[in-house]
C-alpha cells in the first residue's frame, strides 16, 4: 500500500509544480533523460541479477511480445480506420500495447498475491516488457516519428544505443556473477528513484483540457491495454495452451496493468503526441485500480 501511495503522490506532485510555475518549462525533458540513460539501465541491471530462471517462467517472458505484436495487429488498422494522425497512431500503439509491468505491477503482484511471486513481475519485466521496448517499442516510435524514411540500419543503430536495451543484455550476460554489495546497493538505489522520478514527469505534462480532443484514441489505447489484451492472454495461454497456476496468474494479471510509463516517455521523446502518452498513464493509472480487482477475481479459478 505504501508503493501505490507514493506513487499518486508523485503524480500528483508532478501536477502542482507545474500549475505553481514553481520548475522551467522544459523540467519533463530532463527528468525524462534521466530515467532513460540512468534510472532505466540501473533497474535492469539491479533487479535480472536477482531472478532464479526456472522453464515456467518462459510464459511469462512471452507475454509481453505476444501482447505488443497482438496489439499492433489491432491498433494499427483501426486507428487508420479512425483517420488518426501518424504521431497518435504511433502513440496509441506504443503506449497502448505495453502494461505497466514494474512501477505499477511489482507492487499490485505484492498486494494480490504476496511477495514471493514478485519475481514473476520481475521475469515479465525484465526480459518481457523492458526488451519489447528495447526493440519493438524503439522501431515504432522510429517508424511513426519524424524522420525522413527510417531504414532498418537506422532503426537497429537507435535499438543498440538505447541505453536500457545495452544495460538489459549485459545484466543477462552477468546472471552467473554475484556483484559486489557496493554496486548491488547502488544499482538499487538508482532504480529506486524511476518510479518516482516518471510519475512527477507525467504529472507535470498532464493537461486534463487535452482529454476534449483525445477522447477516441484515449478509448482505443486504454480498452485494449485493460480488458482486450489480457483477455487475449488469457484466452491463449489458458484456452488454447492448457496451462495454469500461480505463475500463469500472476503473468495474466501483470498484462492487465495500466500502460507503461516507459514507453510513454519513449513516445513523448520520439514527440508521438506527447498529450495523448501523458493522458494515457494519467488516466490509465487509477483506472487500473478500478479493473485490477476484478482480473484478480477472474484469475482465481485459473
Amino acid at each position: 500500500m505504501g508503493n501505490i501511495i507514493l506513487l499518486l503522490f508523485c503524480f500528483a506532485a508532478g501536477i502542482v509544480l507545474r500549475s505553481t510555475g514553481r520548475l522551467p518549462q522544459n523540467t519533463s525533458a530532463a527528468l525524462n533523460a534521466f530515467i532513460i540513460n540512468i534510472g532505466l539501465p540501473a533497474m535492469a541491471l539491479g533487479y535480472l541479477n536477482k531472478v532464479e530462471i526456472q522453464p515456467t517462467l518462459v510464459y511469462a517472458a512471452l507475454m509481453p511480445w505476444i501482447m505488443f505484436v497482438v496489439g499492433a495487429a489491432i491498433l494499427w488498422p483501426l486507428c487508420r480506420i479512425m483517420d488518426f494522425s501518424r504521431h497518435t497512431t504511433g502513440c496509441v500503439i506504443l503506449v497502448g500495447a505495453l502494461a505497466n509491468t514494474s512501477f505499477i505491477g511489482i507492487p499490485m503482484i505484492e498486494a494480490f498475491y504476496g511477495a514471493r511471486w514478485m519475481s514473476v513481475g520481475i521475469v515479465v519485466d525484465q526480459l518481457g516488457s523492458f526488451m519489447v521496448l528495447s526493440i519493438l517499442g524503439i522501431t515504432v516510435a522510429r517508424l511513426f516519428a519524424d524522420v525522413a524514411r527510417p531504414n532498418l540500419k537506422d532503426i537497429a543503430h537507435k535499438i543498440a544505443l538505447f541505453p536500457p536495451f545495452i544495460a538489459t543484455i549485459a545484466a543477462v550476460l552477468l546472471l552467473p556473477f554475484t556483484y559486489p554489495e557496493w554496486l548491488d546497493t547502488l544499482l538499487i538505489r538508482l532504480a529506486g528513484t524511476v518510479a518516482p522520478i516518471a510519475l512527477v514527469s507525467v504529472g507535470f505534462q498532464l493537461r486534463l483540457s487535452d482529454v476534449r480532443g483525445k477522447v477516441r484514441p484515449l478509448a482505443l489505447a486504454l480498452s485494449y491495454n485493460l480488458v482486450f489484451g489480457p483477455l487475449i492472454i488469457l484466452g491463449l495461454y489458458v484456452g488454447l495452451l492448457g496451462a495454469s497456476g500461480p505463475v500463469i496468474q500472476v503473468t495474466i494479471f501483470e498484462a492487465a496493468m495500466a500502460p507503461m510509463i516507459s514507453a510513454a516517455i519513449v513516445a513523448m521523446d520520439n514527440d508521438l503526441d506527447p498529450p495523448l502518452a501523458t493522458l494515457l498513464v494519467g488516466l490509465g493509472v487509477p483506472l487500473s485500480f478500478l479493473t485490477l480487482p476484478f482480473w484478480h477475481q477472474v484469475l482465481a479459478g485459473v
